[in-house]
């Protein structure tokens, strides 16, 4: 009876030994099962805890696919288990040699074993993360502290990506977004539990957590017909989970100006009435800069009205100006 050869291919994303059905179908019916590494390798300690045999098959790729023809020509149903890298070299030289010789006397198959999910180059990140911060000396030495301008410098130039609709460069600017909250996440790994440490997966779970709750709507029985009724519920699940002793707790002052203005008339909102006049509507007879203030003020509540951001406005309309410069620079 000919033998044949599968080879298994698994995601390093995915729990060893967390394989499909015929993944495992595959190693149950297997006479021989190979693999390049020892019992030390996670997915060859799963199949060999499983009541598995699996070789250590030593050498290099040319080596190990001898091994397997060997095994194959002797009548065996053979196995090889792939590596997390994929083992692109002995993938090549399979495919090389198919496509080279006759129509060999077994069969060759790959079969995948496992597969990425959604989210799943996310554990690489997080893995390549903790060996930066285990090896490279710069860092090694960044803190939280000394990582806040290039969060603040990477939120910018994702703003900027937006403005400019590129998707490829948005894409990379979110990468290096994402890149400061890992960062800091890791940073934070090394603190004691005890003193508020947390790792990627806390912040993870509790923004998950904190999703589900606020969108009873999506996740529980209550109902809403439109985004303002979403918004009104966002808002009364924040309020009863952050007692606050002011409307304005909360609210970072280092925002930029418009938008801070625009943040605080949202909240003054909760306490005033919204034609209610405000304190800079009688900022006359002052000094120009307090009259100019008032008039900005007043611009980011008419923005409101409108439902318009007003700092996305103003970028917009600073951008349009930026072009005009430069096509008269080109004249």
């Amino acid at each position: 009876m000919p033998g044949s050869i599968k080879v298994v291919l698994t995601s390093p994303r995915v729990a060893p030994g967390l394989l499909t059905r015929a993944g495992w179908q595959v190693f149950t019916d297997a006479s021989a099962i190979g693999a390049s590494a020892g019992p030390s390798r996670p997915d060859v300690q799963a199949l060999i805890g499983s009541g598995l045999v699996v070789q250590h098959v030593l050498g290099d790729v040319a080596e190990q696919w001898a091994w397997l023809v060997d095994a194959a020509s002797a009548g065996d149903r053979v196995a090889w288990l792939v590596g997390e890298d994929g083992e692109p070299a002995l993938l090549r030289l399979i495919a090389d040699t198919l496509s080279r010789d006759e129509r060999p006397p077994y069969e060759v198959e790959i079969v995948h074993g496992s597969y990425d999910v959604p989210g799943a180059r996310l554990i690489d990140l997080v893995r390549v993360m903790d060996r930066l911060r285990r090896n490279c000396p710069w860092d090694q030495e960044q803190t939280h502290e000394s990582l806040a301008r290039y969060l603040l410098e990477e939120t910018y130039e994702t703003l900027e990506a937006i403005d400019s609709g590129d998707y490829i460069h948005l894409r990379e600017e979110l990468g290096d977004l994402l890149l400061q909250v890992a960062f800091h996440a890791r940073i934070a790994e090394e603190v004691a539990e005890e003193d508020d440490g947390f790792s990627i997966d806390d912040v993870a779970g509790g923004l998950v957590e904190k999703l589900i709750r606020r969108h009873p709507h999506v996740f529980a029985d209550v109902t809403a017909t439109d985004s303002a009724a979403v918004e009104a519920n966002w808002e009364s699940i924040k309020a009863a989970e952050k007692q606050r002793t002011s409307v304005l707790e909360g609210i970072p002052l280092a925002l930029p100006a418009l938008a801070l203005a625009d943040k605080v008339l949202g909240r003054a909102a909760k306490v005033l009435p919204t034609d209610a006049p405000l304190a800079a509507d009688a900022a006359t007879g002052v000094d120009d800069g307090v009259r100019i203030g008032a008039e900005l003020l007043d611009l980011v509540r008419e923005a409101r009205a409108l439902g318009v951001d007003p700092e996305q406005a103003l970028r917009t309309a600073t951008h349009r100006l930026a072009d005009q410069v430069r096509t008269a620079e080109a004249r």
